[in-house]
């Protein structure tokens, strides 16, 4: 008798609701499949987030830590002297910025399309942000091979280093101080015997380093070819070395970097596989306003959020 009457409950509510309670509701009014897409980002936001925070903590406890200003000073077919005329601290990364930027607006024209049903401008928008997105990885390939193959950076040599106080170089050739000034907090760069670099290094110009390794009048080379230059202390008189900044810059560089864009890689070729599917008329049949390119859309802007968040951290502090 109490079985009968539980069915009669059920079947009761279910006339009055349309669905049983449990699995057809939607929390949020979102579906099962953006709702999971939203647990993702977030978990995956705690993890960028302890990145970042770690590279903080030991970014600002480091004095030798080198400035981004100078790292990061270099541009492709060399348009940081022929246009800047020098250095130009950022000019290349922000360029990148800029593109993964424009791509989430690209991606929300595409996501607004779709709630339309417009199968052409979900292609087109789509196809727009997957260019983007390429850029983008393009210009990071181009930073990496710079600073990998050029400045010779890697996850556990850091050539760039930054002065703890000021002081005076001694002459490569004489040992003599010279009148080129060390200042405190300025970021250096050490390069290697026999290898050609676009500024060069200090003292180039009236010296010609020899590519053996030893130690020599005013600087030295190690085993791996650096050349360390010495310099004389202000305060103390006492001669120092050039040398490599803190080892953790490059592994969290590449580590962080590298990660997001991973990300990024990983986003154009879902992009890809979408636009395509989108193109064909797949989602059209659907007639669910293109709820797959939107659940892409909420990963595509994710990316390019983390992406402002990297750049304050690591380019600007």
């Amino acid at each position: 008798m109490a079985e009968e009457t539980d069915i009669l409950i059920a079947d009761e509510h279910q006339a009055d609701t349309g669905s049983w309670d449990g699995g057809d509701q939607k929390p949020f009014k979102a579906s099962y499949g953006k709702l999971m897409m939203w647990y993702f980002l977030l978990s995956d936001a705690f993890t960028f987030a302890g990145f970042l925070i770690a590279y903080g903590a030991l970014r600002f406890s480091s004095p030798s830590w080198p400035v981004p200003d100078k790292v990061f000073a270099t541009a492709p077919f060399d348009i940081h002297n022929t246009i800047f005329g020098g250095e130009a601290p950022l000019i290349f990364v922000t360029f990148m910025s800029f593109l993964l930027i424009i791509s989430s607006g690209t991606m929300v024209r595409a996501v607004q399309e779709g709630a339309r049903e417009n199968k052409r401008g979900v292609v087109f928008w789509m196809l727009l942000t997957v260019l983007g997105g390429a850029g983008f990885l393009g210009c990071q390939a181009w930073e990496w091979t710079n600073l990998i193959a050029t400045e010779h950076m890697t996850v556990s040599t850091n050539p760039f280093g930054t002065y703890t106080e000021n002081g005076f170089y001694l002459d490569p050739e004489t040992g003599e101080v010279t009148d080129e000034v060390v200042k405190e907090g300025e970021t250096y760069l050490l390069h290697k015997a026999g290898v050609s670099h676009g500024e060069g290094h200090e003292g180039e110009e009236h010296f010609e380093y020899p590519t053996v390794a030893g130690d020599y009048a005013g600087f030295q080379i190690d085993d791996e070819g650096f050349i360390h230059r010495k310099y004389v202390v202000s305060e103390t008189n006492e001669v120092k070395l050039q040398d490599f900044g803190p080892t953790a810059f490059g592994a969290l560089f590449f580590g962080i970097t590298g990660f997001h864009g991973f990300h990024v890689f990983t986003g154009v070729i879902f992009l890809l596989i979408i636009l395509i599917n989108a193109g064909s008329g797949v989602y059209a049949a659907r007639q669910n306003g293109y709820e797959m390119v939107e659940k892409i859309g909420l990963y595509w802007h994710f990316v390019d959020l983390v992406w402002v968040f990297v750049f304050l951290v690591f380019y600007l502090l």
